[in-house]
């Protein structure tokens, strides 16, 4: 017998048809001699509507109150499930967040979990009942209701499993697992039985959709068994483990890619110590995220400060790049919107040389220039013209073997 907390999305719960669906999956679970602890997310789009509504009437109102309208999503969706095992048999409990109690920092809209008193929920399967918590929420100091960001349920279903001990922690969702890339965009993309945490977290960081990045993070942190499973497809999903446990690492686990990218270069900058500060401090202190940075040193004294942002954060940070360029006497600033990063990742890069010789070499023979380049031990990126994405996702998918039984090209 294990104990097993299973989250399920906003898609699983998004009609009445659909919770009874879940809670027949659970009682099946249950069936078979398991504890289940069930953690669920609001109907799809209810969440949005609650803070369209909130919005509507204060855009900027206090933060408090809007995490006290989002969290009522949850609330209904806990006492539907409950309904719907209790009529097929199933002795449940509803729990909010505060009802746990899942203790938070007061950083609403975005708080953070501190402590977890899981001792009712352990209670509760010990005496045979399925407790059910709403996800992304819980309770500050103050006793106010708190939520966890956007995806936060899928960190309470880590967060409490790591309370309790379980022996993993399922996330249901409407994919069946972690694929070697989006299947949108290379049709034969596999999905991976085993990825590691730290693979998993790179993907995630890179613009893998399917799971939440701190969620990921936290299960990495308590060593909680990750598994992604389809509510609506049998399956043994994707396993998030350990790279230890991992008995033969693939050179490449999967290709990440994103279209949030937008590119500044600050041109003919005087090169001397401090301008690397200069340049990026302003755009730090607006709020902006730096992702990649190149410098190129010209031969007349000056270089060219090249970096990338969010594309929803070009207008602001060209506006400051302008101002800061004029400032330090730069020849100028220019930038393009029109571009895309694409990243390899695969904890076998540590003992494997020429991947990013490989990837460099398939990406020219496919005619796809390369603007900018990042590595980390088990990453590499580059960031290309956006026309050429789905292609350079393609090619270098069969460049590295990633389709089911094939040989790398």
């Amino acid at each position: 017998m294990a104990l097993i907390v299973q989250k399920y999305g906003g898609t699983s719960m998004g009609s009445v048809e659909r919770i009874e669906h879940v809670a027949n999956k659970v009682a099946g679970w249950r069936a078979r001699g398991h504890q289940v602890v069930v953690v669920v997310s609001a109907m799809s789009g209810e969440t949005d509507r609650l803070l369209k509504l909130a919005k509507s009437i204060s855009p900027r109102g206090s933060r408090r109150e809007f995490d006290q309208i989002a969290a009522t999503g949850e609330q209904v969706t806990i006492g539907l499930l409950a309904l719907a095992l209790e009529k097929i048999g199933v002795p449940s409990r509803s729990y909010t967040g505060w009802q746990v109690p899942i203790r938070t920092d007061s950083a609403y809209t975005k708080a953070r979990i501190q402590d977890i008193d899981a001792s009712r929920l352990r209670a509760d399967c010990e005496a045979g009942i399925v407790p059910v918590v709403a996800g992304f929420q819980g309770i500050d100091e103050t006793g106010a209701v708190t939520t966890l960001g956007r995806g936060g349920s899928d960190t309470t279903g880590v967060a409490l499993a790591a309370a309790l001990k379980a022996d993993e922690c399922q996330i249901y969702t409407d994919v069946d697992g972690v694929y070697t890339t989006d299947p949108r965009v290379e049709p034969k993309a596999r999905r991976l039985d085993k990825i590691t945490f730290e693979e998993m977290l790179e993907l995630a960081s890179l613009g893998s959709k399917v799971l939440q990045i701190r969620s990921v993070e936290f299960a990495g942190k308590y060593k909680v068994p990750l598994r992604v499973v389809s509510t609506f497809v049998d399956g043994p999903g994707t396993l998030i483990t350990l790279e230890d446990s991992m008995m033969e690492e693939p050179l490449i686990s999967g290709i990440a890619f994103t279209r949030d990218e937008a590119q500044l270069t600050v041109a003919g900058v005087p090169d001397r110590p401090g301008i690397a500060a200069a340049i990026l401090g302003p755009i730090g202190e607006a709020n902006i995220e730096i992702d990649m940075i190149v410098q190129n040193v010209g031969a007349d004294g000056t270089t060219d400060f090249t970096f990338t942002v969010q594309r929803t954060d070009y207008e602001r940070a060209m506006e400051i790049s302008r101002k800061v360029a004029g400032e330090l006497g730069a020849k100028g600033v220019n930038g393009a919107t029109d571009i895309v990063k694409v990243s390899l990742v695969g904890v076998g890069m540590r003992s494997h040389a020429g991947i990013a010789s490989k990837m460099f070499t398939a990406l020219a023979a496919a005619g796809i220039n390369i603007r900018m380049i990042s590595t980390s031990e088990i990453k590499i990126s580059v960031v290309i013209d956006e026309i050429y994405l789905e292609l350079a996702v393609r090619t270098l998918h069969k460049a590295f073997g990633l389709e089911d039984g094939a040989k790398p090209a």
